[in-house]
């Protein structure tokens, strides 16, 4: 079987048990299937690319030297990205501070909530304009609470299945599909909720 980066299963393996008897190339070779996805996820829990890349750095080394306590029952990269999102709820307990960013989380109603990127080159207004909103639907995000902001990035924004999700945080599939439910209604209620307030 080959994975996504061309890397059997069988090699997978290999590199595995070569790093865990400290081979560093070997090591190496396991984190660049999964980096990428990897700082796309601390980045959306830090909202700062230094403290997303702190946050990844700290994973790492929490991999390199936990790296015998991976049983090989599930995939090397779900094991990568929940420790990922412990070192980044940590550094979030440590500093208490979330900076702004300018992606945007659109929530439609009944719907899987997506994060859009347009291909064309906006005016001055219209990034203004964006940078307000995703000011905005960022802040009503923060205000959900860590427990639904972290299951949000993981489903909504990252697109993680439930069964991954599940793995990563620990707790049964079902469990997780009523946390996503009770986040998405939670993130509805503020979005709404604020844009009345600032009608009035």
């Amino acid at each position: 079987m080959i994975n996504k980066k061309g890397i059997t299963t069988g090699d997978e393996r290999e590199l595995i048990k070569k790093a865990k008897g400290g081979d560093e190339g070997s090591f190496e070779a396991l984190i660049s299937t999964c980096k990428g996805r990897a700082y796309n996820v601390a980045l959306r829990y830090m909202a700062s690319e230094e403290d997303a890349l702190d946050a990844l750095q700290e994973s790492f080394i929490k991999i390199f030297r936990h790296l015998d306590k991976f049983n090989e029952q599930s995939k090397f990269e779900t094991w990568v990205y929940k420790i990922v999102v412990n070192s980044c709820n940590d550094m979030l307990r440590r500093s208490k501070k979330n900076q702004q960013s300018d992606s945007v989380f659109k929530y439609d109603d009944g719907e899987e909530a997506a994060i859009e990127v347009a291909d064309r080159s906006p005016g001055p207004a219209e990034i203004l304009e964006r940078k307000e909103e995703g000011a905005y639907i960022l802040s009503c995000l923060d205000r959900v609470g860590i427990e639904h902001k972290e299951i949000l990035i993981l489903r909504d924004i990252q697109g993680f299945s439930y069964d991954e999700i599940s793995e990563m945080l620990d707790c049964p599939v079902g469990t997780v599909k009523s946390k996503i439910s009770r986040a998405r209604l939670k993130l509805k209620e503020l979005y709404l909720q604020n844009q009345e307030q600032i009608k009035h």
